[in-house]
């Protein structure tokens, strides 16, 4: 366990003492009657309590490998305190601020007591009446909105997720103002859209239905249901794009209404328009509508949409954060699983062969998982040397790698050669379900130490280069071909190329010499060929390090972007 880890209990513990003095001091404010206290203050300090303390144990008594739970745990219990603070807080910023009267002694105020009680009392049932009234609609928000941040909470593990929490406020507000029917729209900033997500009951359609729409209830609600709008043109997109609040009953006066009539249930009434914001950027709308002959939508009733819809807006953008976090966190442990699986599949040390120097560079970028290299000791008269690139990233292009290195692990201890065992391989592969959308390059090598021979295949852009020691320059003697996964009846060449003491073979992924410096400069493969040419006298491994000290000094502080992989044979 980290330094770090072994005290982190102690903040924690530190905060648990903090929210055991405020619940103190809050029973102290109620007790005494200095100030109204209420409940969800109670409710979040003691959220704070036990959840740090819990965190503090668990901290504390934790291994290395389980100290993760403790924050889980504390997290956890700050964001549920948050959510029930956070509709407290909202409710406060609308009440109206309560006019603070300087006092004065009572004896000053003895004389007009008197006159004064009389008429207080006779106004005391009126007022407390209305007093009652506002304080029972301010409840009934208050609770609706809370109801809103628990099923917002619950959405989370639930099947429908963010549709049926959409469902349930269209529901709720709709039930609230009296509405026939009601929408809740969402802004798709890729499309430059606003979207239908959820629908309910019977809402007239305020948009222009297609020309060949039959006029019947059921295909009506189920355009509408699925519907999607520009920015401009319709009543949704333009109300979006103003940000403001609509009341509409006079729908016939309103040129940005269209009258699909004549059917009755067509016939358009009054409607509500309420976007949806957070910090004065729209992301969604609701939308709601009284049919044709009800009455219609009042002030009123517009004041509550508002109101509701703004602690909707909240409770909706406090969802998708949430829920974009916990994407985050799976798709980061499936990217640590991908890369600890790749990692695993390298060899764990060069073999030590006879007659030959093997030299490795393997610099795999974080979440790509698509490089492998293998060397496999098949017989005495066949070492075989394999490089892949799979496309894709993350455990998709894992699994691929997986089959394509286990395929060609059994079947190059055949006779087959080079390029009927490719050929094999992409037939293993290509059109299975795990392979639809990856591809990938490969360079299956086997060298005949007897015969000094190497023979070879490559599969897509991976390429095969050959130094030559007698003339001391470097050629390329593979061609591009088509990538491994894609078609099953791709058949692969073999190439045959007789070596000495003191050639090398080389392959390398496309990584490589695209590697890009702080400029967005490439490496490129005449710089890797240079280091390669300029170093040939030194042994394999020196050669592979070399070029390894070049790519760093070449890239600086640049971000990789890209699995790097280079193996190289050199003959002795």
């Amino acid at each position: 366990m980290a330094l770090t880890d072994n005290f982190a209990y102690i903040p924690l513990f530190a905060l648990c003492i903090i929210a055991a003095i405020i619940l103190f001091l809050l029973l102290r404010i109620k007790n005494k009657g200095t100030a109204r206290v209420s409940i969800v203050l109670f409710a979040a300090a003691a959220i704070v309590l036990f959840s740090s303390l819990a965190a503090a144990v668990m901290q504390l008594t934790a291994s290395a490998g389980d100290a993760s739970k403790a924050f889980i745990v504390f997290a956890a219990g700050t964001l549920f305190a948050a959510f029930l603070l956070l509709p407290y807080c909202l409710m406060l910023t609308m009440f109206e601020p309560q006019k603070i009267v300087k006092l004065v002694p009572k004896s000053a105020n003895r004389a007009a007591e008197a006159p004064l009680q009389e008429a207080m009392n006779g106004q005391q049932a009126q007022g407390g009446q209305a007093y009652g009234e506002d304080s029972s609609y301010d409840s009934k928000i208050l609770d609706i909105s809370r109801d809103f941040m628990v099923h917002a909470a619950d959405s989370y593990s639930s099947e429908g997720g963010l549709s049926s929490f959409l469902d349930y406020i269209n529901k709720t507000i709709s039930e609230q103002i009296k509405a026939d029917g009601g929408a809740i729209l969402m802004i798709d900033d890729f499309e430059d859209l606003i979207a239908v997500k959820s629908f309910e009951g019977d809402f007239p359609p305020p948009y222009r239905l297609p020309n060949d729409m039959p006029h019947k209830p059921v295909r009506i609600a189920t355009n509408f249901k699925f519907a999607s709008f520009p920015f401009s043109g319709n009543i949704f997109g333009e109300v979006a794009t103003a940000g403001k609040p609509e009341l509409i009953t006079d729908p016939n006066s309103d040129d940005r209404i269209y009258q699909n009539g004549p059917e009755e249930f067509l016939e358009c009434g009054s409607y509500i328009f309420v976007p949806m914001k957070i910090q004065g950027v729209v992301f969604g709308m609701t939308a709601f509508a009284r049919k044709r002959g009800n009455s219609l939508f009042t002030d009123d009733d517009l004041k509550t949409s508002v109101t509701l819809s703004d602690f909707a807006a909240a409770a909706i953008k406090s969802f998708i954060n949430v829920t974009d976090i916990i994407e985050t966190s799976k798709m980061t442990k499936e990217t640590e699983i991908s890369t600890h699986i790749q990692d695993s599949l390298k060899p764990a040390k060069l073999p030590v062969i006879p007659g030959i120097q093997i030299g490795t560079l393997w610099n795999p970028a974080e979440g790509v998982c698509g490089d492998f290299y293998d060397i496999i000791v098949s017989r005495k008269d066949r070492v075989s040397f394999i490089a892949g690139d799979i496309a894709g990233k993350g455990m998709n292009s894992t699994i691929v790698m997986i089959m394509v290195r286990a395929m060609l692990r059994l079947v190059v201890n055949t006779k087959q050669s080079a390029g009927k065992i490719l050929t094999w391989v992409n037939k293993g592969i290509a059109g299975e379900s795990f392979s639809n959308d990856h591809f990938g390059s490969a360079a299956l090598i086997n060298y005949n130490p007897e015969e000094q021979l190497v023979e070879f295949t490559t599969g897509g852009s991976m390429p095969v280069y050959y130094y030559d020691s007698a003339e001391q320059s470097i050629k390329k003697i593979s061609e591009t071909t088509e990538p491994i996964g894609v078609e099953k009846a791709t058949e692969y060449k073999d190439y045959v190329q007789k070596v000495k003491s003191g050639d090398i073979i080389i392959t390398y992924t496309d990584g490589l010499v695209e590697n890009l410096n702080d400029e967005g400069q490439q490496y490129t493969k005449e710089s890797l060929l240079k280091v390669i040419s300029d170093n040939h006298a030194a042994s394999g491994k020196d050669i592979a390090k070399a070029v390894k000290n070049d790519i760093k000094k070449f890239s600086g502080s640049a971000v990789q972007h890209d699995d790097e992989t280079l193996l190289l044979v050199k003959i002795q």
